[in-house]
């Protein structure tokens, strides 16, 4: 009996993966685990390994092709297995129960006319046509109770919204924030603004994963209310106990710590000291989070992902150096696997190998704080005496959900981060 390959939950949003190539070929001798294909997901290109032993014997999806969860890739067969004569027609069955089905187009006219009798709603902040696309299909999401019900009451769609809370739930704001009767905004719509597009431009289709970054991104900025604070750093100490760290280390075999290293282990730190900084919105209550997941931002081809150190306050500086190496290098490799993104609490980002001095950062949401890092630059500065002397310095910024932080507890963990950064010995004890 033919077995279908079929495209996996990469990640907790995905409804379709993008099949970027096959590794394997057809006629192929395949193994549990082995590696077959790449499958971009919305989160980052992952390699996928064959469930099943046998040979591949049919191709079903095509490299660049979108496929729904679920839906068949293609045929393995046991060894000595002839395919059957009536394999078009299973095929065809399996992504026929693997396409969506279409949504129910009327709503409850008690649900209608408690919708009508609620008034006008403010419109969701515009959607990316993907996350439209799948609005349009019965597909299961997480909404909590309370979310339900309004939807029920208001005949809100709930497959046509963004979730705000943990993990991309839909919360009661979500869904008193909707336009009534679903996704649809009363009145005319504001045409998008396009660009001129001249016989020489190069128009490049999106990526599943670029696609879902600018739709979490709109939302942050739409549905999250950011502010921002920058603080200068005495990078001094900090470069100077570093190299020291380092040379000594290299006597003995030991590893090479990067300014990042001491920045991750800065925040962690900085995290417990002011754990109200390492919380998220949810609707009607703000989750305190008893660990912190350290969100890594790493640059990759398509755009940048956010895989987490988790526990990371159980974590020396030498294991979080070793985490991010690890992490990074996944990345590189498309070796990152869900669990790598899951039970992130607060993110950083680094710019400063890039030379940007400092940048305010948009919240990874669910996250409640973002932690923006600039370069390390020499300057003119006035020391203890009132001599101007050349001296390091670093920017550090933060941007925060101002839902869930307060402007004096993001400055307090920016003070706790800077003690530590100008002081960087208390980060081995």
């Amino acid at each position: 009996m033919p077995k279908f390959i079929e495209m996996p939950k990469l990640s907790d949003t995905m409804t379709e993966g993008t099949l970027a190539k096959w590794t394997v070929k057809e006629g192929d001798k395949v193994t549990v685990g082995k590696a077959i294909a790449d499958i971009e997901t919305d989160k980052a290109t992952m390699e996928y390994a064959s469930p099943f032993e046998g040979v591949l014997h049919k191709f079903i999806a095509m490299p660049g092709g979108k496929v729904p969860l679920g839906a068949p890739l293609a045929v393995i067969l046991e060894d000595d297995e002839a395919a059957p004569a009536n394999l078009d027609e299973l095929i065809a069955k399996a992504q026929a129960a693997a396409a969506p089905a279409p949504a129910a187009e009327k709503k409850p006219a008690a649900a209608a006319a408690k919708a009508a009798s609620a008034g006008p709603r403010l419109p969701l902040a515009p959607q990316h046509k993907s996350r439209a696309a799948a609005g349009n299909a019965n597909l299961r999401v997480k909404a909590s109770p309370l979310a339900k019900k309004i939807a029920a009451e208001r005949g809100v769609d709930l497959n046509t919204l963004i979730g705000t809370g943990p993990g991309g739930r839909i919360v009661r704001e979500d869904v008193e924030n909707a336009p009534v009767g679903g996704g649809a905004s009363r009145g005319p719509a504001t045409p998008a603004i396009r660009p001129v597009i001249g016989p020489d431009d190069e128009r490049v289709p999106t990526s599943s994963m670029r696609n879902i970054i600018a739709e979490r991104l709109l939302a942050s900025k739409t549905q999250i209310p950011h502010f921002y604070l920058q603080m200068e750093v005495d990078a001094a100490p900090l470069m100077e106990f570093r190299a020291h760290l380092n040379a000594a280390n290299e006597k003995t075999g030991g590893v090479k710590y990067t300014v990042n290293d001491f920045i991750l282990k800065a925040v962690v730190r900085a995290a417990q000291a002011q754990p109200a900084i390492n919380a998220a919105w949810d609707g009607d209550a703000i989750v305190k989070f008893k660990s912190v997941g350290l969100s890594v931002a790493i640059a990759i081809d398509d755009g940048l992902v956010t895989p987490v150190i988790k526990q990371a306050e159980k974590k020396t500086l030498l294991e979080i150096s070793q985490s991010v190496k690890d992490l990074a290098g996944k990345a590189k490799n498309k070796k990152l696997s869900p669990d790598d993104f899951a039970g992130g609490t607060i993110t950083v980002s680094n710019l400063g190998a890039y030379g940007i001095d400092q940048f305010a950062a948009i919240i990874n949401p669910p996250q409640a704080a973002i932690v923006a890092i600039g370069s390390i630059r020499k300057a003119a500065v006035v020391n203890d005496k009132g001599q101007v002397v050349v001296g390091q310095r670093m920017w550090v910024g933060l941007s925060g959900d101002h839902r869930v932080v307060d402007g004096a507890v993001a400055a307090t963990f920016l003070a706790e981060m800077r003690k530590l950064l100008e002081n960087p010995a208390l980060m081995l004890v």
